[in-house]
């Protein structure tokens, strides 16, 4: 077989399987198949919130205090649910470890109406559809077993840096707040216990599926930059040597890998330690020891991101993560895509290889399921933050909207939207991939037997 027949037949064998080596060029071929929205102004009962919280000039309706309320806004993380629920991960509360003291971290289950563009709640347990975010559609987050080593909320009287009375319903049951941790990722294990990414320490958390704090783990510095043994934020309860890692920097993105046998924590920025200031690193955990394995690999920035946003596995070494920088419709140029990375490819630096998935800013909306009187959908909010794989060639990606903040698409405070993509390029299965190197193989055997 000559060269050019060989190239035309791995070619057609590989966009028939979906191609991971596709060209970027396609991304504009990504469809937007579902898009619902969840109100900016979604509470659920629990103690007065947003006592110490910003308010939103072009938005006072939204502004705190909410009285006996909780916002359900801030989705930092998703896991599948029962009966086609997701179950989605409250962050800090209000953006900072100062504002957030009296916002509870939660767990809330959700359905959405694809049809009617809508999202509501459901039984964190089984799915089912319920009227309003009530106890049975979430997990409030508690250390009720002191297993947390530095003082939470909870054991004060008074909120920090406030005379008034901490909420008897946190002190009583110890439930974490957002001046306690800073929870941005989460994955659940074969047992049914939750993992828990965190900014402050940064800390990995481990619960079990009722949200009690089971144990925590301080994160190692794994590359040796500078004299600290541990990363450490700024925000650290926990302070011991120097910091190395920018505020609001630690595991934005967290992935259990298909085999259920390891976390891989990302950081959302750079060590302050390391030369290479577009290093992001991802560190091997290991569930069945409990403990760093001191294995790690790189996330490279592209020239116009700042953050990553969230990362999902695909396998035991391919992953998607969002990236993002801080451009919305409102301010700057918004750079939000998705890649794909593979661990297993690495180069002389140690970084993954990184390849193009979706650009968000460039999704067609042929149905303009939005409403926005265009067929080309962009999602141009500062923060998105979820991302689920829910099969080969559909994702579900989430954004954080930083209530009551806005700026996304506009000033006033952004809603919750829940977007579904159709991919133009699947994501290829682990089977897919051996199927198409053993047929590029054949190739190869056929033209040596023909040569």
């Amino acid at each position: 077989m000559h060269a050019p027949a060989r190239l035309t037949l791995a070619l057609a064998i590989a966009g028939a399987l979906g191609s991971p080596f596709a060209s970027t060029a396609h991304a504009a071929q990504n469809t937007l198949t579902g898009w619902a929205m969840l109100p900016a102004a979604t509470f659920s009962d629990g103690p007065t919130s947003g006592q110490f919280a910003f308010t939103n000039g072009a938005s006072p309706e939204n502004n705190p205090p909410y009285l006996h309320a909780q916002p359900v806004q801030g989705f930092s993380g998703v896991l599948a649910g029962p009966n086609g629920s997701y179950q989605m991960l409250v962050d800090n509360g209000f953006g900072a470890k100062g504002n957030s003291a009296d916002a509870l971290l939660r767990m809330y289950a959700v359905q959405v109406n694809w049809g009617a563009h809508s999202v509501s709640a459901a039984g964190f347990g089984n799915g089912a559809a319920l009227p309003g975010f009530d106890a049975a559609s979430r997990i409030t987050l508690n250390d009720a077993n002191r297993r947390l080593p530095f003082a939470i909320v909870a054991d004060g009287a008074t909120y920090p840096g406030s005379s008034i009375a901490v909420d008897s319903r946190i002190s009583s049951g110890r439930l974490l707040t957002g001046a306690d941790l800073d929870l941005e990722s989460v994955r659940r294990d074969r047992t049914g216990n939750l993992w828990f990414g965190e900014e402050f320490g940064p800390f990995l958390v481990k619960t079990d599926a009722t949200g009690t704090v089971q144990n925590v783990f301080r994160t190692p510095n794994v590359l040796g930059l500078g004299s600290n043994p541990y990363v450490q934020s700024p925000s650290s309860p926990l302070v011991s040597g120097a910091t190395n890692l920018p505020g609001s920097g630690g595991f934005e993105g967290m992935a259990l890998n298909a085999s259920g046998t390891h976390l891989y924590t990302l950081l959302e920025r750079p060590l302050t330690t390391d030369s290479n200031q577009k290093r992001l690193l991802v560190q091997e955990f290991s569930l069945a020891d409990e403990a760093f394995t001191g294995d790690w690999f790189g996330y490279r920035l592209d020239a116009d991101g700042t953050n990553i946003g969230d990362m999902t596995a695909i396998d035991d070494h391919r992953f998607l993560v969002i990236e993002r920088n801080g451009g919305t419709a409102t301010s700057g140029t918004p750079f939000k895509k998705i890649f794909m990375i593979d661990s297993s490819q690495r180069d002389a630096e140690g970084f993954a290889k990184k390849t193009e998935l979706v650009d968000l800013m460039n999704i067609a909306d042929p149905d303009d399921l939005n409403g926005d009187g265009s067929t080309t959908f962009t999602f141009p909010y500062v923060t998105i933050e979820d991302v689920l794989l829910l099969d080969e060639r559909t994702l579900l990606v989430v954004n954080d909207n930083n209530f009551p903040g806005g700026g996304g698409r506009a000033l006033t405070s952004d809603n919750t939207e829940f977007l579904r993509i159709q991919l133009a390029n699947p994501v290829p299965e682990p089977e897919t991939y051996a199927l198409m190197l053993a047929g590029l193989g054949l190739i190869g055997l056929a033209a040596r037997r023909r040569g």
